[in-house]
This record gives C-alpha cells, sequence and structure tokens, in this order.
C-alpha cells in the first residue's frame, strides 16, 4: 500500500465515525508457517520460502470503501501483502451502490488484476463480472459477504464470519435475556447479503426457542444519523419493548444511543449488536448495550491475501477453502481490553505491535 493510502487509513479512524458455524474445514497451518517464515516484513520474496514470484497485485472492491468497520480489514491486507511481497488496490463504492462495485470489478478484470476479493452483498449482480474474471484467468474471492447456497456465482471461496449462526447465536441470546414480549431487530439496507442472514438467523432462533417473544423487523437506513432518527422513532411509538438489537454498526450503536438517551435499562429493557465501533464499546462499558458480536475484521483482509497468494505461487492446487473468521461475544464483562488497548488489529491504531496477552484464555 502506498504512503498516501496509508496515511488515508490514518486520516479515517482519527476523522471518521467513532470506531464459530460449520463451515468448510481448513487449516490455518500454511499461514501460520509463512507467519514463523517471515520474522521480519517481506520486502521481496526472495525473503521468504518460496520462488522468486512478480509482485502480484490483489483488487479489493468493497461496498463501503470508507466505513470505519474496513478500516482494520485494509490493515489486514497491507500487512498479508508486506509479508508475501505483494500489492493491493482498495476500491468499489462508499455508499453500497452495487453498480459501482461492479464496474470496479470489469474495471479490475481490464487492468489484469492477478486475483480480485469483493463482498457479495447482492444474490445475482455479481455473478457476471466473476465470470468474466475467472474466465480471464483471475481467480475471485468473496469477503465479508457471500453468495447464497444455491447462487450461480463460482467464486472460488469465502472469507468472513458465518453470517446466519451468527444470528442465530444473537437470537438465542436474545431469547435468554428477554424471556417473553415484543423486540425490535434493525437493519440498515434489508436484502444485502452483508448483514441479511444474520437478521435472518436471529428471526429463525426466536422463533424456535422463543415462543412467547413478538419480534419487529425496522429497514434503519444507510446512514448512522439515518439509522439513530429511525431506532429513536420506532421507540418511541413502542415504548413497551423488552429488547432492541441490531444487525449491522451503525444500527447497533444507535440502539446504544437511544437506550442510553431515555434511560432504558434501568426500566429492564435489553439491547445488543454487531461490531467494535467506538462508542459501541463505550455504551457496553457504561451498561446501555449488552453485548456486541465480533466479526474480526482484520482477518478477513489478512487471509483473503494469504488464499490469493498461495492460490497464485501454487498455480491453483493449493486451496482455495472458506474460512470462519469467527463469532465473539464482547460484553460489559469482556470489553475492557478493547477500550485500552489501540492496534491496527482493530482499527484504531496505525502502529505495528504485539500486543501483552492478560488474563486467562477464553474458550
Amino acid at each position: 500500500m502506498t504512503d498516501k493510502i496509508e496515511e488515508k487509513i490514518a486520516e479515517t479512524v482519527a476523522g471518521r465515525l467513532p470506531r464459530r458455524a460449520m463451515m468448510h474445514g481448513v487449516s490455518l497451518a500454511g499461514a501460520a508457517a509463512l507467519l514463523a517464515a517471515g520474522a521480519k516484513t517481506a520486502e521481496a520474496a526472495g525473503k521468504m520460502p518460496f520462488p522468486a514470484h512478480p509482485r502480484w497485485k490483489f483488487v479489493f472492491v468493497n461496498h463501503v470503501t470508507t466505513n470505519p468497520f474496513f478500516v482494520p480489514t485494509q490493515y489486514g491486507i497491507h500487512d498479508a501483502c508486506e509479508l508475501l511481497g505483494c500489492t493491493y488496490q482498495w476500491t468499489g463504492s462508499q455508499t453500497s451502490n452495487v453498480a459501482h462495485m461492479v464496474d470496479a470489478m470489469n474495471t479490475a478484470v481490464a487492468g489484469k488484476a492477478d486475483a480480485i476479493a469483493v463482498p457479495i452483498v447482492d444474490p445475482t449482480a455479481f455473478n457476471a463480472p466473476t465470470a468474466k474474471a475467472l474466465n480471464a484467468g483471475i481467480p475471485v474471492f468473496a469477503y465479508n459477504a457471500d453468495a447464497p447456497a444455491n447462487s450461480d456465482n463460482k467464486r472460488l471461496a469465502y472469507i468472513g464470519q458465518d453470517l446466519f449462526k451468527s444470528g442465530y447465536q444473537m437470537g438465542a441470546r436474545i431469547v435468554k435475556l428477554v424471556g417473553s414480549g415484543e423486540v425490535a431487530l434493525f437493519i440498515a439496507t434489508p436484502g444485502q447479503l452483508n448483514i441479511q442472514p444474520r437478521i435472518d438467523g436471529a428471526a429463525a432462533a426466536i422463533k424456535k426457542l422463543g415462543k412467547t417473544i413478538k419480534y419487529h423487523e425496522i429497514a434503519t437506513g444507510p446512514t448512522v444519523n439515518e439509522e439513530l432518527t429511525k431506532i429513536k422513532a420506532f421507540y418511541l411509538g413502542h415504548q413497551k419493548i423488552k429488547g432492541m438489537f441490531a444487525v449491522d454498526a451503525g444500527s447497533t450503536q444507535g440502539v446504544g444511543e437511544v437506550m442510553r438517551q431515555f434511560g432504558l435499562s434501568k426500566k429492564g429493557v435489553h439491547a445488543g449488536g454487531f461490531d467494535l465501533l467506538p462508542k459501541t464499546l463505550d455504551l457496553i462499558n457504561a451498561g446501555f448495550l449488552d453485548f456486541t458480536i465480533d466479526q474480526q475484521p482484520y482477518l478477513q483482509g489478512f487471509y483473503t491475501v494469504m488464499e490469493m497468494f498461495m492460490y497464485k505461487v501454487s498455480g491453483g492446487l493449493v486451496g482455495p477453502a472458506d474460512i470462519n473468521t469467527g463469532l465473539k461475544f464482547i460484553t460489559k464483562s469482556s470489553v475492557k481490553p478493547y477500550l485500552t488497548t489501540k492496534t491496527r488489529y482493530e482499527g484504531n491504531a496505525s502502529k505495528a505491535q504485539i500486543v501483552p496477552r492478560t488474563g486467562p484464555i477464553a474458550g
């Protein structure tokens, strides 16, 4: 990554918004071996246990390129590329415009990218550009969001959270927290495949496990301000609600802010959601959110580059394989390290560092 892009990431951290699921088995021993061999950042392939290779260029198309959620993802891409002697481009749409993303994929194909990664947020729109890339000999990987199981999309692998199961586990926790009554499930953009499976999973869990819970699904919109407005309006019209939960980062933050504004925790209302925006972590620490779910965005960038590289260096003989980047519930009892430690792995610092482990290892 160029210095200019590095500066842009740092600016995003400083100036923008406050910041496992049976899948195909995959061993990460190869990634561990690469890390052990590359004790120092690789400037060229000759320093790695691989033959000399071109400085391959990997294109990452994204649906919200300036969203703070993807700052650690970009750090993960950068770190893996530096380790392996590759380069990358970060491109796509700022506003989840699928047409812009498709254009970016077609441009990457025309520019003879060595591999392409894209969040497949639409069930059909990426089928044609994926096929075009594959026909041109360019491998395509999905990260963060994947095509439906019955899709015609032929991407080689998916690197990201098992979205339906993460939603199901959230739904199970909702049932445990609330017991009975009405709850709200907020989603920024219904239908988009990076978040729709989560709300589907939550609904499925509530239907199966929470027979006395009634849930409402509410669309909040693509921007944080719009999300907050919709959540506040819903609460004012449903003040007997027992819980408010969200499946995207912005709506989760909005839920926490409404909980704080109206003192709902003291009224017995429960709340939670997804992702680690700084305000969300603060709201958990203050007791306004019961939990948030971490999908580890750094790994979504780092592991995707690893798969791209191994595909290229092995001529396609190694991998590809789906990788589940995991599911971690962050609660008030576990949030402190996230508040006191600033690292590029969480996207709230740019300096590379080894972070000392404190406390027992969670299972």
